[in-house]
């Protein structure tokens, strides 16, 4: 009986002197993707943590994407949500000055009963031109 061999993406060594060609199978990623898996985001330590990309990548679409910018001034939360990102119950985010040219994201974390919010990072768009 024969053994059934395993197929792994990873590429494999080459010999010496083997002139063949390694292939990697990539799956193919699309550039207007603001993440690439799903993001459940727990606590704030991970929303600083992955969340700036995240929204680099929302400010670079909305520079771009006009149906994306009006849905995501609309609702942040729920066009994250529908790209794959969550956010913890307590945070939430704000679409600040969306038409400018230095549109802002703003995530804030509110307690439960409390009437105050605590911004927790913002991300803004600027361009900058150099000579």
């Amino acid at each position: 009986m024969k053994k059934k061999e395993k197929k792994s993406n990873l590429p494999v060594k080459a010999k010496a002197k083997s002139t063949e060609l390694i292939t990697v199978h990539q799956e193919k990623v699309n550039p207007l993707d603001i993440t690439q898996k799903l993001q459940h985001l727990k606590n704030r330590t991970e929303v600083r943590k992955h969340l700036p990309e995240i929204l680099g990548r929302v400010l670079a679409r909305i520079w771009i994407d006009t149906n994306f910018k009006e849905e995501f001034a609309n609702d942040p939360q729920k066009t994250l949500e529908f790209n794959g990102v969550y956010l913890p119950e307590d945070m939430s985010i704000e679409f600040q000055k969306p038409n400018s040219d230095r549109p802002r994201i703003v995530v804030y974390e509110q307690r439960p009963k409390s009437k105050f919010k605590l911004r927790v990072l913002y991300l803004q768009l600027v361009m900058m031109a150099g000579r």
